[in-house]
């Protein structure tokens, strides 16, 4: 009989707090148990203790033991520690079939838990809400009435929380559950039965799950081995099955990041679903959209064995990242990997401009900035800023490719609230033409006209470039990159694909996808759970932004019912009086950090621009530990701490981040700010600056600190309020 391997969330899970010594040691084991189980060098002990007959344990060294689940057929790798601690993690819990749902559950055993406290405090009573109850234990005063919260799922029938995998000996605590005992009986669930009790808290019903049967109100029983239950799929999100040693080694490489390529059930529908037209899903930062993206290209190359897939994303960086992920995905698929390309936008559109046109000379920001200031010296008469003849330029006419007086005349500057009549429009475009005649004679083109031009070519070609093409990071794609998408998508079911999120948009202004070809109405989504970002990490960090967000099209993104699917420890904002102290703070905050066992490339330190990356630099060598200042050239994959800016750190994520020099006149940046003259540009800087402050935020997953020099950024009293920012306007509103 073959013996299948399996290695379960909770063994990466523990591997990752021991020491890099103690990893090495675990992971020599973990391979010579897949190799050959019946080794006789491995020493297997039986746990007399445990629950489960089917727990061993598997000696590493004189300290550390595996414990692993062995049964005839399969042998899974559970859980690692020092001996004590590994065999009390084995006493208190049992790996069964759940009666109704079918699979398999690593359940922890009720009775070795501590009682679960409901809290008991003071606050404006709420009939529907809350009861009264007589105080009762250690700092009770007798007689007061207090006020508690009704339990959330006290009227759920109990066949319905079953269906969602609730384990029966935790069915007590789940039905007396409060919004405040909620995340502490979540911690000691299966996954998939937390995951749907925070989608019934914050107001939605989950589906129930795959293989359940409901009759006459009831859920029919589950009749099958524990084997069957170990490949259901909300086991196998939990026990994954390794093949072979390179499965294996990745999967231990990265255990934190294992999320990273795992699709949710819930996700799936996403994925394989069929669409007439383009379509889009978004969500707030953290909730997959990144994966969902992944699965949804490997899926389009898996299922059309001929066709040509495009996986593009923002920037370089965001494409390494992307190539780090689909290795694990599709490692041992190499014939997906000939058909599905992976390319930043910007790659992709100069590869295939060289293919139609030859190499482009594309103009910095820089040279064209001195082309518009030598073609604005060369008018005179008029009074334009710098500043608003550059946004002119790059938001209305370059964006939209107005190449006539006609043309501008009659374009409608969407997002710009500064009248323009006729008189000093025509003296704009007098300047605008010395700087298209400027970019001729020197040769140079924009990279809008690039995918301007690329668009126009491509929607000639007899046969599409590619079948299909899937976009992350979609908030940020420009107007002419957008022109070039829905080219390369042609209008054919099923050929382009977003995920974004408009409250991570920090490069672009808000413009009508719709005007483009590209309506996506109908055939939008929206993520709702958080894997990578804990619950106090992504609350505070929400607080940045309004409650619901717009595009120009209409489509509205409701921020508020996201959940994060564990609990964590509370952000630390720490305001200090000078830079020393906020770099001694910083310091000692990353030795606590890698004290705890994080290793180097598991931290980051973001700061506003390049002018405050000398600041992270020195905060970090105070702390002693090995970093690389992290361009736009780089990925993470470098086995030190990340120091960078806001804007790089698009995409990525750390264990720990710690965002540093969040001081007045920083976030938001005071000369951006000084140089803004039209009103809606001063709306969206500081909107943008709140994006930018809230993607740095959300890289984190388990440990954040925010820390500047008093007084502080204005933003930072919205992280602490717990109404957030006090007025904010949507991107529809603007």
């Amino acid at each position: 009989m073959t013996m299948e391997f399996r290695i379960a969330d909770s063994f990466t899970e523990s591997l990752s707090r021991l020491t890099a010594e103690g990893q090495r040691a675990a992971k020599t084991t973990a391979f010579d148990l897949q190799l050959n189980p019946a080794n006789p060098g491995l020493q297997f002990h039986r746990l007399d203790k445990a629950r489960d007959a089917n727990f061993w344990s598997v000696r590493v060294n004189a300290d550390i033991r595996i414990i692993v689940h062995r049964t005839p057929s399969s042998l899974m790798l559970c859980y690692v520690d020092h001996h004590d601690a590994a065999y009390r993690w084995a006493e208190r819990r049992k790996i069964e079939q759940h009666p109704v749902t079918g699979a398999a559950q690593l359940v922890e055993i009720r009775e070795t838990v501590r009682e679960i406290v409901v809290p008991r405090y003071f606050e404006p009573a709420d009939e529907a809400h809350t009861g009264v109850s007589v105080p009762q234990g250690p700092g009770a005063q007798p007689g007061v009435p207090v006020l508690q919260r009704k339990p959330l799922f006290s009227e759920i029938p109990e066949w319905v929380l079953q269906s969602y995998g609730v384990p029966q000996e935790w069915m007590a605590d789940v039905r007396m559950a409060t919004e405040e005992t909620l995340f502490d009986v979540a911690e000691h669930l299966p996954s998939e039965a937390a995951e749907a009790l925070l989608d019934l808290a914050t107001g939605t019903r989950p589906p129930i799950g795959p293989g359940i049967r409901v009759s006459a109100g009831r859920v029919a029983d589950a009749a099958s081995s524990i084997e069957d239950g170990l490949r259901h799929p909300d086991a196998q999100r939990r026990f994954r099955v390794i093949n072979n040693v390179e499965e294996l080694e990745r999967a231990l490489d990265a255990p934190w990041e294992k999320w990273a390529i795992f699709l949710h059930p819930a996700q799936r529908q996403l994925v394989e679903h069929d669409y007439s037209g383009p379509a889009r899903v978004s969500g707030s930062a953290g909730t997959g959209k990144t994966i969902v993206a992944l699965h949804r290209a490997v899926h389009l190359a898996r299922t059309d064995r001929d066709a040509r897939v495009l996986l593009t994303t923002f920037s370089e960086p965001l494409a390494n990242a992307l190539r780090s992920r689909l290795r694990m995905l599709i490692g041992n698929e190499p014939r997906i990997a000939e058909r599905l390309e992976l390319h930043s936008i910007g790659a992709i559109g100069r590869r295939l401009y060289a293919v139609h046109f030859g190499q482009a000379n594309v103009a910095t920001a820089e040279q064209l900035q001195r082309i518009l200031s030598e073609s604005s010296a060369a008018t005179p008469d008029h009074k334009f800023t710098a500043h608003f003849l550059w946004t002119e330029w790059s938001t209305v006419v370059d964006a939209w490719q107005v190449e006539s007086w006609e043309e501008y005349r009659d374009v409608k500057r969407l997002g710009r609230k500064t009248r323009l009549p006729e008189k000093p429009r025509a003296l704009l475009w007098s300047i605008f033409e010395k700087v298209k005649a400027k970019l001729s004679k020197e040769k140079l083109i924009t990279e809008a006209t690039l995918f301007s031009r690329l668009a126009e070519k491509i929607s000639r070609l007899p046969r599409p470039t590619f079948d299909y093409v899937v976009v992350d990071e979609a908030q940020d794609v420009s107007v002419a990159e957008l022109r070039f998408l829905a080219a390369l998508g042609g209008g054919r079911p099923n050929s382009l694909f977003f995920a974004g999120d408009l409250g991570q948009r920090i490069f672009q202004q808000p413009f009508s996808w719709s005007s483009l070809g590209v309506d996506i109405r109908g055939r939008s989504s929206r993520l709702r759970i958080n894997y990578r970002t804990s619950h106090q990490i992504r609350s505070q960090a929400d607080r940045l932004l309004a409650p619901t967000l717009a595009d120009v099209d209409g489509i509205t993104e409701e921020r508020t019912g996201t959940i994060s699917v564990f609990n964590g420890i509370p952000p630390t904002i720490a305001i200090e009086k000078n830079e020393s102290a906020e770099r001694d703070r910083v310091a000692q905050w990353i030795i606590d950090r890698t004290a705890e066992g994080l290793q180097p490339h598991e931290i980051a330190v973001f700061v506003r621009s390049t002018a405050q990356l000398p600041r992270a630099e020195v905060a970090v060598k105070k702390a002693g530990v090995s970093y690389l200042m992290l361009d736009e050239r780089m990925d993470t994959k470098h086995g030190r701490l990340s120091i960078t800016t806001m804007h790089l750190a698009k995409g990525l994520e750390f264990r720990a981040v710690a965002v540093m020099a969040c001081d007045d006149e920083v976030i938001p940046l005071q000369e951006r700010i000084e140089s803004v003259s039209d009103e809606s540009d001063l709306d969206e800087a500081y909107q943008t600056e709140r994006h930018l402050l809230y993607l740095a935020c959300t890289r984190a997953r388990d440990h954040l600190l925010v820390s500047g020099v008093a007084p502080g950024s204005e933003f930072v009293a919205d992280l602490r309020n717990k109404s957030g920012p006090e007025t904010l306007r949507t991107e529809h509103q603007k």
